[in-house]
């Protein structure tokens, strides 16, 4: 399974990027996605994540700056990212996975795209 990322760049502080992230049809219909970033003290931190359904969920860093979403007709979930701060900065990870009672599971992990933030 592959998962294709795009639209990491680099930004000033303050802007905004769109990350897409695509995957063959049949994964992305039976799939919750998922964006992970590297953080302190952990191996990869959730960023946000989107059920088959729609329902969403995001970590309290990113709330009201960033926006998951999902495109059936073009396989693709997108994370809308605005107002960005420089510690903003990292490699964006999508993920295909599953929900359980909320709990989100990644099991395909895409190459990652780079976001740069500068101050």
């Amino acid at each position: 399974v592959q998962l294709v990322e795009s639209g990491g760049d680099l930004v000033q502080a303050g802007g905004s990027l769109r990350l897409s992230c695509t995957a063959s049809a049949t994964i992305f219909s039976i799939s919750s996605m998922g964006w992970y970033r590297p953080a302190q003290g952990k191996q990869r931190e959730r960023v946000a994540h989107i059920s088959i359904g729609g329902a969403t969920s995001y970590a309290d860093s990113v709330k009201g700056r960033f926006t998951i979403s999902r495109d059936t007709a073009k396989n693709t979930a997108y994370l809308q990212m605005n107002s960005l701060r420089p510690e903003d900065t990292a490699i964006y990870y999508c993920t295909t996975g599953n929900i359980w009672q909320t709990l989100y599971t990644p099991q395909r992990w895409g190459q990652g795209t780079q976001v740069t933030v500068s101050s």
